[in-house]
């Protein structure tokens, strides 16, 4: 009977650990392990033991507090939990019994007698405290216990502090790094295109065809820096909006046309069902295609080669349709971009709009902004989302999940408000 007994020692010192595992291996038991208290509830919830072993002495979460939560847990209030300590002194067995503990062995453990000491408590033995020095004992464990929680509040305050400030720092310099360097990559530009004027007298293909690719290296910079500036601008409040009409369906025409030659050269039906019936909406035209750019982009860069994508669009808040000038219900639109790729794992589907995240391990990057699975700077659907939220709209994603074989695709929501003729 006693193979089938499951024992778990919670314990911090590896040599006592390894000690009792195989004094209580040796009489038949079967033997978890847990080297702090946080892993010990897990390993409780996990292996279901018949018997806990309790170190009391223990960093982070010591043994009082372990044994207090593992008896709160559904199913557990009743599992023996007995401590083992080197604590030894007037009103330490007493504290144990308090916080939750059945019994109370002191170390060093007697490897002879603690198979039979198992044995009597797996029986049914259990020590308690008579109830007016549990009641002393347990308003000094409450105490300690906020007086414990007053510390690490005060610890992860300072420790919020230091994050606050690094990522003020991260945020300066991001944005000063973007400043620095657009002055160096205006000039190289500058001097590019000069260089690949028609009226130059350079006939050798092989130089214009470097000249060419140094040029799109440029370009590819040029584009990182704004993305740089753009995400700290979102994140200061102080995103620039051009308000006018916006035509979505001009938008979304530009879009497409934009992605068109690389979603042909990876044979991929890139489809814009008709937009007219969307109407007239107040906002950054220029900002409302850097949105649109970024999701059909990553659609094409995800989705297979011969896949589908599809931008579509819808009013929100209206029941019929509408002409240009948008009737007075009629206050969302709705874009939309649906793909048949990879899909995203629900885990990560809110995740890939915070700055700088890549879903892939980034030790695989691989740059492209067309290839299948390239990888960019990360800042992209963070940028699209803070544009979206600028004007008081939002994005979300939805997909089944991630399946490279399978495809089960992504969807892509904007939602912008129609707004109103802004006030002068």
């Amino acid at each position: 009977m006693s193979e089938q007994i499951r024992i778990l020692y919670v314990e911090d010192d590896a040599p006592s650990r390894m000690l009792v595992k195989q004094v209580l291996q040796f009489a038949g038991y079967k033997v978890f392990e847990a080297e702090d208290g946080m892993t010990g509830i897990r390993v409780a919830q996990e292996a279901k033991p018949d018997l806990i072993l309790m170190d009391i002495n223990m960093p982070g979460l010591d043994g009082h507090e372990a044994a207090t939560k593992i008896k709160s847990l559904p199913g557990m209030s009743d599992l023996p939990i007995i401590a083992v300590t080197a604590n030894v002194m007037e009103g330490d067995r007493e504290r144990a019994l308090t916080a939750g503990c059945d019994g109370y062995l002191a170390k060093p453990i007697d490897v002879d007698a603690l198979p039979d000491q198992i044995t009597e408590f797996l029986r049914g033995r259990r020590e308690r405290v008579d109830m007016a020095a549990e009641r002393d004992y347990l308003r000094e464990y409450s105490e300690r216990l906020v007086d414990k929680l007053e510390e690490k509040v005060a610890e992860l305050t300072v420790a919020n502090e230091k994050l606050q400030r690094s990522d003020e720092l991260k945020s300066r310099f991001i944005s000063i790094a973007a400043h620095e360097l657009r002055t160096p990559i205006t000039i190289i530009r500058g001097y590019m295109d000069i260089l690949m004027e028609p009226a130059q007298p350079y006939a050798d293909p092989n130089i214009i065809a470097m000249l060419q690719g140094i040029a799109g290296g440029v370009k590819r910079l040029h584009e990182i820096v704004q993305d740089m500036l753009d995400v700290t601008r979102i994140e200061a409040g102080t995103l620039d909006l051009q308000i006018a009409p916006v035509r979505l369906t001009e938008i979304a025409e530009k879009a497409v046309s934009l992605h068109r030659p690389n979603a042909e050269r990876r044979e991929q039906t890139l489809t814009l069902e008709p937009l007219d019936h969307l109407p007239i909406i107040w906002g950054d035209g220029g900002r409302i295609l850097q949105i649109l750019n970024q999701i059909i982009g990553n659609a094409v860069k995800y989705t297979p080669n011969g896949g589908s994508i599809i931008v579509g669009g819808r009013v929100l808040g209206q029941q019929a349709g509408t002409t240009a000038e948008p009737a007075p219900e009629a206050t969302y639109v709705e874009l939309s971009v649906a793909d048949t790729g990879v899909g995203i794992d629900p885990a990560e589907q809110e995740h890939i709009f915070e700055p700088f995240y890549e879903v892939r391990d980034p030790r695989y990057h691989s740059t492209s902004k067309t290839d299948f699975m390239g990888g960019g700077a990360g800042l992209g659907l963070s940028i699209a989302r803070g544009v979206a939220e600028a004007h008081g709209g939002w994005i979300w994603m939805e997909s089944e999940g991630h399946d490279p074989d399978r495809c089960p695709g992504s969807c892509f929501h904007v939602v912008l408000p129609v707004g109103t003729l802004p006030k002068h």
